[in-house]
């Protein structure tokens, strides 16, 4: 502990060997607090490279007379620092209605498929929660971890993939993403909801809506050539 306390007042005091040696020797600290936020859906080496910021900031703030020991302290940093970047990253805000819309469902699905003794299906679960089928698949869609540009969202070999929707991760695609798919019509929207954010199969979503899989998957393909046109 006086090691360390000894390496923080001389990097605090300009020595950038002394820093460099405290930033590696806690980096530990800073992988360990990154993997409670890999769940997000955020890069690892950006949460990472923020991460170290936190921790840099730690270092140089430190107060020696502090009676507590050093990561002690700079683990709230460090949070506090890769919390401020989710905040700002995040392409859309999410209130708090909808925050709690999406735990209510969560805790309604375990509870379902207790009593069902199966997972509950979209439509059971919205009319357990007394909501529309929009609101709730939304509100998982606004909490849940972005997915892969390259998972597949059909179920042939020739379906198209999240990235020919979504060319490039960048917040304002995502944005345009969202203002497209609010352009769609309400059944149409349902559709790609359940789809790709509900992850209902092609069966499933034409069960729901009333309508052939052969015309689920028409459908479907019409909506994604046109959501790349409009992206």
């Amino acid at each position: 502990m006086e090691q360390t306390r000894e390496l923080i007042r001389r990097a605090q005091a300009g020595d950038m060997t002394a820093r460099t040696r405290l930033v590696e020797k806690n980096l530990p600290l800073v992988k360990s607090v990154v993997r409670r936020f890999l769940s997000r859906g955020f890069d690892y080496d950006d949460l990472f490279q923020v991460g170290s910021l936190g921790l840099l900031k730690a270092i140089l703030g430190f107060d020696l007379s502090y009676d507590v020991q050093f990561s002690t302290y700079a683990v709230p940093k460090i949070i506090g620092e890769i919390k401020r970047y989710i905040r700002e990253d995040a392409p859309i805000h999410v209130t708090r209605s909808v925050r709690e819309l999406a735990i209510k469902a969560m805790a309604a699905k375990d509870q379902l498929s207790h009593e069902l003794g199966r997972s509950p299906t979209v439509q059971e679960l919205a009319e357990h929660l007394q909501v529309s089928v929009e609101e709730l698949v939304t509100a998982l869609d606004a909490v849940s971890p972005v997915r892969s540009l390259q998972e597949s969202m059909g179920e042939d070999d020739d379906d198209v993939r999240l990235e020919h929707v979504l060319p490039a991760p960048a917040s304002d695609e995502k944005l345009a993403l969202r203002t497209a798919l609010e352009s769609l019509e309400p059944n149409e929207r349902k559709l790609i909801l359940l789809r790709y954010f509900a992850e209902k199969s092609q069966t499933e979503v034409a069960e729901l809506l009333g309508i052939s899989q052969a015309q689920v998957s028409r459908i479907e393909k019409r909506i994604v050539a046109e959501l790349r046109h409009h992206l």
